[in-house]
Order: structure tokens, then sequence, then C-alpha cells
């Protein structure tokens, strides 16, 4: 078992990419047990993005994997065979939390999803970061976090007034949006585990998420029903 306050607490990290690597992250740089669950084919696909740490092993040489999944474990499974299947049903029974970025409906479709995996664990906090969550019209549409942030409208309000919109350097539906509301709703949900016993499914929509950067300007549009432009200064 490891330091720090979460110390005790046991996560799978089924996700890919950004915001699932990066919300698991900051539970193990809080001292949980990490188990990175990869496929068996190429992996996460972070691991074979630019730029390369020469010196590495050619699958845990890009700069970006070893900076999202320092402090964690990882096994790599086959989900579309029976056995592999198995052994994530048993490591639910195990573990506290399991994180996936999926498409909604595809882990069910595999015979591990939520409501299987509550079957074996009553207790288990399931959480799951899609672009525009489990419910509506564009819930199983593809995305980045450009295509977020232009939805929601915040892309829109970025840069100069007379000028195009201008992308932030950070990615803030990944990690705004994405990462920092899942590791927000796990730790709400595992503190209602604690007073009621029960598992909780977390629907972390990144959409959502990159909304509700926009209190600022909501509240100056609810006080002045004037529209926001690009160029406003909120602060």
């Amino acid at each position: 078992m490891g330091t720090g306050p979460l110390a005790d607490l046991r996560v799978l990290d089924l996700s890919r990419l950004l915001p699932g690597g990066f919300c698991s992250l900051l539970l193990a740089d809080l001292g949980a047990e990490v188990l990175k669950v990869e496929d068996t084919g190429m992996g996460d696909y972070v691991r074979w993005a630019p730029p390369y740490y020469e010196g590495a092993d050619d699958s845990a040489k890009s700069a970006l994997y070893l900076a999202l999944n320092r402090g964690k474990r990882s096994i790599r499974l086959n989900l579309k065979e029976e056995r592999a299947r198995e052994v994530l049903l048993r490591l639910g029974r195990e573990y506290d939390v399991l994180l996936e970025s999926f498409r909604p409906g595809v882990l069910d479709k595999l015979g591990v999803g939520y409501d299987r995996l509550r079957e074996e664990n009553p207790g288990l906090v399931y959480c799951a970061i899609t672009g525009y969550g489990q419910d509506g019209p564009n819930r199983d549409r593809s995305g980045h976090d450009m295509n977020y942030l232009g939805l929601v409208g915040l892309l829109g309000l970025t840069g100069e007034r007379d000028g195009p919109p201008v992308q932030s350097a950070g990615q803030i539906a990944d990690i705004g949006g994405g990462a920092l509301m899942a590791a927000f709703g796990i730790m709400a949900a595992l503190h209602e585990r604690r007073r009621s016993g029960e598992g909780q499914f977390v629907d972390v929509s990144m959409s959502d998420g990159a909304l509700s950067w926009l209190v600022l300007v909501a509240g100056r549009y609810f006080a002045e029903e004037r529209t926001p432009h690009r160029g406003d200064l909120e602060l």
C-alpha cells in the first residue's frame, strides 16, 4: 500500500488518451493504487504519441504516456475473449473504482458494463467519461477538445474582439471538463458509498463540463441580458 490520503483506494482504469489518464493520475498522485487495463493490440494510443523519450522501450517512450502513467501498474486484456472478461469481472470484485472512456454501450455489449459489474460488486463506483454523456442525441458521436469547446460556445469567445476564434494551448474540455469533473464525481460517489454502502454510476460529459467554464459569462448575460462577444473581459 502506498502513502497519501487515498492509499486504501483501488482503481481500475480502462480509459484511453488524456481525460481518463489524467483523472487516474490525480488519484494515483494522492496514493491510490491504479491498475491500467489496455487491449492486446496497440494498447493505449498515448503510448505512440510523440515526442519520444529516447532510451525507453518503444511501447513506453512517449513523453505524454510517461507523464500520464507514473505511479500506475498495467495489464493487457482482449475483452472480446471470454477468459479476459472473466478476469475483468474478478478484478471488479476487488477494486473500488472503475474508470472508462468508451462510447456509451460498448462495455455493455461485451458483457462487462456497469450493470454486470454491479452484480459482482454492488459498492463499485463506475465512472464513464465521454464527449456528450450517456444520453441525448449526440451520445454516439466522436469528438475532440475543440469540438466540445465549439459546441458550448467557449471557443467562439476566445481571442481578440475582431479576430478569429483561438484555441487554448491546453485541453480545457479534456482536462477541465473531463478529468477534473471525473475525479470530483468519483470522490463524491465514494463519500456516498460510505454513507449508504451503495456504488454509483458517474456519467461525465466533457461538453457539459466545459460549459461550466462559462459561469461568469452566463452570470453577466442573466444580469444584463447582453449577448457576450469575443474580447469581453469578465475579470
